[in-house]
């Protein structure tokens, strides 16, 4: 029976991309067992005085409510504790600690079966055709099988066209980031084998003309299990983009993945980013069954992760670890004690 006697926080500015902000927390059990969660924050590119203010707002909370939530508490299983003061991150320590102590990795643990996923590499939109299908190139030489092009209004059926020119087989995946308003602009990408439209329109009900004008399955991102259940009842889609750090827990995505599959629905594990922790989290979640389109977990850079191994795919597959308990990875503490900004104990 978990019981925590010990928590620790730490606020990290990651040393790549858009500087995202990562909040690490390492839980300690009686028996020395620990374990590890984390949830990242958008970089500061962009609003940069609303991004500070949330993730002051959520290190505030951290430091108020998780020590009275989990010290000294026991419980038996991490669905017993609910909705956890400090969301993902403190869930994640949870389950990472539940599952360590239990000697099982993360991806049994939540009910996976997959040894490897299939990954997918996005590529943000280009200058030109030529520099999108070179970059498409050097993937496949590096043996990926499946690419996401970023798509807009004015950035789509060229791009597309020239990709599925140079590589009749590739299994290509587009994603809109909500930026479309009209159904037309999408449906021409059709002719070209488009496998995945993800995520087009920022509203829900544009999705479900789509998918009707559509062979290639409409993919939707949500961030709650009521609106993966909105979008299946309205038929927006036949796809899920599941991207666990968006949920309070990682029950709750489990439950998401449960609705869409028992739908008939495909869902893609996403996202992550951070210090490789997240990525973690989300190919454990990608070993789930109904995971059957491919994992984007290309990012972060390997450099910039503080586990070892690393996350990431080679070769365009993603191993899930299965040989160590919990998440699967080491934590290298002494690279998060130097990188953090921040870090409090209780």
């Amino acid at each position: 029976m978990p019981r925590v006697r010990e928590l620790e926080v730490f606020q990290l500015t990651l040393p790549y991309g858009r500087r995202p902000e990562s909040i690490l927390v390492r839980l300690t059990d009686y028996g020395g067992m620990t374990g590890w969660g984390e949830v990242v924050q958008p970089g500061l590119r962009h609003d940069r005085a609303g991004r500070r203010q949330e993730l002051a707002k959520t290190w505030s909370t951290l430091e108020e409510t998780l020590a009275p939530a989990l010290l000294g508490v026991d419980w038996e299983h991490p669905d017993e504790l609910g909705e956890i003061p400090g969301g993902p991150a403190a869930d994640m320590a949870c389950w990472d600690l539940w599952a360590r102590m239990n000697g099982v990795p993360l991806s049994h643990a939540l009910g996976g079966s997959r040894t490897s996923l299939i990954a997918t590499v996005r590529l943000a939109a280009d200058r030109s055709t030529e520099g999108t299908v070179a970059r498409v190139n050097r993937h496949v030489c590096a043996g990926y099988a499946h690419v996401t092009l970023d798509i807009a209004p004015g950035w789509d059926v060229e791009p597309v066209r020239a990709v599925r020119q140079a590589y009749p087989g590739l299994v290509i995946t587009v994603d809109g980031r909500g930026a479309y308003t009209e159904v037309e602009q999408l449906a021409a990408l059709d002719a070209y084998g488009v496998a995945t439209i993800e995520r087009p329109f920022a509203e829900l009900a544009p999705h479900v003309e789509l998918q009707e004008r559509v062979s290639a399955l409409v993919a939707i991102e949500a961030h709650s299990v009521a609106e993966v259940a909105e979008a299946v009842e309205t038929n927006a889609g036949r796809a899920l983009l599941l991207h666990p750090a968006r949920f309070g827990s990682l029950r709750e995505a489990r439950r998401a993945h449960d609705l869409a599959t028992a739908a008939g629905w495909e869902i893609s594990a996403t996202g992550g980013s951070g210090t490789g922790l997240a990525r973690a989290a989300t190919v454990a979640v990608g070993s789930l069954p109904g995971c059957t389109l491919p994992a984007d977990v290309a990012e972060p850079p390997r450099s910039a992760q503080i586990v070892n191994p690393p996350v990431g795919p080679t070769g365009g597959v993603v191993a899930v670890p299965l040989t160590q308990p919990g998440l699967g990875h080491l934590v290298d503490e002494d690279r998060v004690r130097r990188l953090a900004k921040e870090s409090f104990k209780v």
